[in-house]
């Protein structure tokens, strides 16, 4: 019995998984919670002691349900650019930067201007999310903070560093958000040196390894800390969603993920480099070897659903499912209401951290579900957006596997399914991340000879969920509507955003 254990911290908590690999079964699972604090607007800030103190209690209830079993491989999967600045053993020099952050938008649109040709690999500029463009902010606005880090990284490198002792890369986040060349296998000093964050490569981690690549044995005081009766081999992980690719078994041209949570991701790989304007990428060996990785998505979807049902009206869990019930019985674009799901900027295919989100058409005759149903078209037709993209750039997709938030909210599951206008097909295990995460552990250990067996071991059942034509037409006028809204509010919203940042102050 070879057991696998898989980390996928997300936005707002940890989920931990033991999988038994013989059997293609999770043995048992776990989550804790970690909070999330907004200072400013378009700031999004988190402790990175939450992350470790969360693992901690989570990994010790588990493994002592289980009797303390021993765990053959750990692999670690998290969300992308959720940066630390840091000294080198690992103590924080400030809260972590979330990725929803973005206060760097001016930095992000600085890097349009580079002719550096590493550029082409992620359609011509960064998003103020990344790395880099957060290492560029620090410097500008935090400058005896930036120099006196040793170490700025992701959550995923910093997790690793504090299970294993080691400063260490993962390819996939490198390529995807450091502006690393993965074809020439180095890091860009002349591109840091243009953006003004000359020798930022000294403070990344230095060695940058492969999803799947063997990291090494968890120390002593990490594997007591996850209540651990072994040190397991740490094997290299990625960007969450990315990672839950594998779990998928997602990985061949014609294939996507889409992953409905806090942001949705959409996924899939190409055969060959390929311009994908609007997008992010294409990447090049991103998470396997001779594959350019092409990733979109919403910034903000689940969490849009979530402020409206949770945070604005303030309901309950039998609230929030007597809202759910209320709002599906409206039907699609009978309120009369275009919601626009850009509450923290667009990722693609706009590629604009200054849009803001909207809710147009109100009147005194609205009530809550007439909103919350609108609110669930907007996000659904901004997936709806996504797909329009990628066939306007005839890139195949006839097969879509998705996961996560969907599962718990069918409302949402079946709007993004009628609003796209083709059959997904929805896992039966609910976090693919951890699926995925315990294919790269498994691939690391040796008990498959790559990532392509390794995700074909570990594969969850689905279920089909069909489009209904009627609903389908619906959202395909809604839609007109939804780009129209877009183009006329992009002025306002850039102004508005801009007022916002303006006021924020360190």
């Amino acid at each position: 019995m070879a057991l696998l254990l898989g980390l996928d911290f997300g936005t707002g908590g940890l989920r931990l998984g033991v999988f038994d690999l013989s059997s293609r079964r999770m043995l048992g699972e776990r989550e804790e919670a970690y909070a999330t604090a907004y200072p400013h607007p378009g700031w999004a800030e988190q402790s990175p002691a939450d992350w470790w103190q969360a693992l901690g209690r989570a990994s010790r209830g588990l493994m002592a349900e289980l009797g303390r079993p021993a765990i053959k491989a750990i692999c670690v999967a998290t969300t992308a650019s959720t940066v630390v600045a840091c000294r080198s053993d690992g103590m924080p020099l400030c809260p972590a930067l979330l990725w929803m952050d973005c206060r760097a938008a001016a930095e992000a649109e600085r890097s349009a201007a580079s002719r550096n040709s590493v550029m082409a690999y992620v359609g011509g500029s960064n998003a103020s999310e990344w790395l880099i463009s957060k290492a560029m902010w620090l410097k500008e606005h935090e400058p005896k903070l930036y120099a006196g880090a040793d170490i700025i990284c992701e959550c995923l490198d910093y997790v690793n560093f504090l299970l294993s002792g080691r400063w260490v890369g993962s390819r996939m986040n490198a390529t995807c958000k450091w502006n690393y060349d993965s074809i020439e296998r180095r890091f860009p000093s002349e591109l840091y040196e243009e953006l003004g964050v000359p020798g930022l490569e000294a403070k990344l981690p230095p060695e940058i390894l492969p999803v799947g690549g063997a990291i090494g044995a968890l120390t002593t005081a990490a594997a007591e800390h996850l209540g651990l009766g072994n040190r397991p081999l740490l094997v290299q992980g990625g960007i969450d969603a990315h990672i839950g690719m594998l779990g998928a078994g997602t990985l061949k041209p014609g294939d996507m993920l889409m992953i409905g949570g806090t942001s949705v991701v959409q996924l899939f790989q190409l055969d060959r480099q390929r311009p994908m304007y609007g997008f992010w990428g294409p990447y090049p060996h991103a998470l396997v070897e001779d594959y350019w990785l092409v990733e979109a998505g919403q910034v903000s979807a689940g969490s849009v659903l979530s402020w409206f049902a949770s945070h604005l009206y303030e309901l309950d869990a039998s609230g929030r499912a007597e809202l759910y019930e209320k709002a599906a019985r409206i039907p699609v674009g009978a309120t009369g209401l275009i919601t626009l799901d850009y509450f923290m900027g667009n990722r693609t295919p706009y590629r604009d951290p200054l849009l803001r989100g909207a809710v147009l058409g109100l009147s005194l005759g609205h009530d809550r579900a007439a909103i919350y149903r609108s609110a669930v078209e907007g996000v659904a037709l901004a997936s709806a957006n996504v797909l329009k993209r990628v066939r306007e750039l005839n890139v195949p997709v006839d097969h879509v596997v998705t996961s996560g938030g969907y599962g718990k909210n069918r409302l949402w599951l079946q709007a993004t399914v009628d609003a796209i206008g083709m059959p997904v097909h929805l896992s039966r295990e609910p976090n693919l991340t951890i699926i995925g995460a315990v294919a790269s552990a498994a691939a690391g250990a040796g008990l498959a000879a790559d990532l392509f067996e390794a995700s074909a071991a570990v594969r969850q059942p689905t279920v089909e969920i069909v489009p209904d034509a009627k609903a389908h037409a619906a959202y395909q006028n809604l839609l007109i509507d939804y780009l129209e809204a877009t183009e006329a509010l992009r002025p306002l919203s850039h102004r508005l955003a801009l007022r916002q940042l303006g006021s924020s102050t360190v």
